[in-house]
This record gives structure tokens, C-alpha cells and sequence, in this order.
């Protein structure tokens, strides 16, 4: 018996509908990962792209646990001495909350080159509202997912 290996050409892609008021932020972000990678798939192979489309809606009705609301710190350096940004969730939240969705996705992603692919099937939305419509993406409960 062979090891199955799959191909580009064989890759079919599902859109998905998440809306973030159901889940915390890290049961989303595993479940959009694995849904991103294409874990959930028979046919998952690691060094091929095999995930699917993601749209979440509601990043505004974020629900974190705890006090990460405040003590949760983003960092980032412009590369100058004394460059060093912190900005915590709550005044990210404010600033553009999708960023949140996608910081915490983007760190659960395997580090290689389909890191940027896998992202850009990723789709966040601040309301209800969002433009993929057409594609008719299956709405995902994240409750009825362990």
C-alpha cells in the first residue's frame, strides 16, 4: 500500500461562516487554524495548501476570558532605537478589532511559506455585514465542534 500524497489539482475548497459572539477568541482561532491548514480533511498533506475559505463576522462582540481585556499586550517596534509600541486589547478593540482576530490566527498557523496563502483566504468583518454572499459560505456552529 502506497502513502497517499495530494496533489494541487486535487484540492477543493469549502467557504465557511463564523460568527465571533459565539466562542472566546482562542476556541475561533484553533478552529479557523485547523480549518485554514486543511487538517480536518482525509486528504491533508503537510507541504500542500489543502485549506479552505474562513469568513468571521462580529470581531467588534470579541469575547475574551479572564482579564485579558487589559492586561493582554500587543507589541510592535519601528525599528528604532526606543521604537517599542504597546497597545493593549481593550485599545485595539477600539482602534480595529479585526487585527485582533488575525494576530491570534496568524500565531496559530504552521511558520512556512503557506503561512501568506493560508491568511489570505481569511476574511474578518468588524459587523454582520460582508461580501461573500456568492460564494454562499455553510455557517459554522462552534459549539457543536470539540
Amino acid at each position: 500500500m502506497k502513502t497517499y500524497s495530494a496533489k494541487p489539482s486535487e484540492v477543493t475548497r469549502k467557504w465557511y461562516l463564523i460568527d465571533a459572539t459565539d466562542a472566546p477568541l482562542g476556541r475561533i482561532s484553533t478552529t479557523v487554524a485547523k480549518l485554514l491548514i486543511g487538517k480536518d480533511k482525509p486528504m491533508f498533506t503537510k507541504h500542500i495548501d489543502c485549506g479552505d475559505h474562513v469568513v468571521i463576522v462580529n470581531a467588534d462582540k470579541l469575547v475574551v476570558t479572564g482579564k485579558k481585556e487589559t492586561d493582554k499586550i500587543y507589541y510592535r517596534h519601528s525599528g528604532f532605537p526606543g521604537g517599542l509600541t504597546e497597545t493593549s486589547l481593550m485599545a485595539q478593540r477600539e482602534k480595529d478589532s479585526t487585527k485582533i482576530m488575525i494576530h491570534a490566527i496568524r500565531g496559530m498557523l504552521p511558520v512556512n511559506k503557506l503561512r501568506d496563502a493560508r491568511l489570505a483566504r481569511l476574511k474578518v468583518y468588524p459587523g454582520e455585514a460582508h461580501i461573500h454572499e456568492a460564494q454562499k459560505p455553510e455557517k459554522l456552529n462552534l459549539k457543536d465542534i470539540k
